[in-house]
């Protein structure tokens, strides 16, 4: 049985494999580039990290003309600054530190975070990042409930609002596109989000909310204090 082979013309090697092709003169034959869904590190994140990293670079030098640094006295050994602070990126764990035991704030909850961070991996969970009620609404509802109930009880018992208020908004949030559906176009990307998109955001906004109390907000004795009125 011989195949049916027609003349045709057509640059694109992809859609058409099996052919004769006709070069005339240097025309070379090739394949059109076409989109790929995985690229190579190098160059394509190498390259914007590079050009991130020098947009950072030229902001920080512009800041550094009109603004001068947050910096204090020259450092005395027999004077302790009041209150003593960390460096900004512990100071959301200082702030912990304002409501629960140290043994808490400084050791079970930082070691849970980073246990959870090792095991998690090693669980089928959500690997088709499909949206958190897609499936299995009611028994997703149940969990979010009680996981979040259980939550802001603890930290309401402990008065830590700063964490309390971002859980009931994340959780209320999360729970809208389960009981209005999924009409519109927010509330559709909303009910597309996975579990573990909720639980990063979650935690993000935790981290932001209790580094800027700390930052901003902790006077002498580590009272609130506004960050506009001066202490004398």
């Amino acid at each position: 049985m011989s195949a049916d082979f027609r003349a045709e013309r057509n640059s694109n090697a992809g859609a058409v494999p099996k052919r004769v092709a006709f070069i005339k003169g240097r025309t070379a034959a090739r394949v059109r580039k076409e989109d790929e869904d995985l690229v190579m590190t190098v160059p394509h994140l190498v390259m914007r990290e590079a050009i991130a990293f020098m947009a950072m670079v030229v902001v920080l030098a512009l800041l550094s003309l009109f603004f001068n640094a947050p910096l204090e006295w020259v450092a005395n050994p027999e004077h302790t600054p009041n209150p003593a602070k960390a460096p900004w990126y512990f100071l959301g764990l200082q702030e912990l530190l304002h409501y629960f035991p140290p043994i808490v704030a400084g050791v079970i909850l930082p070691a849970l975070a980073v246990i959870a961070l090792i095991v998690i991996p090693y669980f089928h969970v959500n690997v088709k990042r499909e949206g958190l009620w897609e499936s299995s609404k009611r028994r997703n509802l149940i969990g979010v409930t009680a996981v979040a109930g259980s939550l802001s009880v603890l930290l309401f018992l402990y008065n830590v609002y700063a964490m309390l208020i971002p859980t009931l908004v994340v959780a209320g949030v999360m729970v809208v596109p389960a009981f209005v559906g999924r009409q519109g176009r927010v509330l559709q990307w909303l009910g597309s989000r996975p579990l573990s998109w909720w639980i990063m955001t979650w935690f993000v906004i935790v981290v932001v909310v209790l580094t800027a109390i700390g930052t901003l907000f902790r006077g002498p004795e580590w009272s609130w204090t506004w960050p506009w009125k001066e202490i004398y």
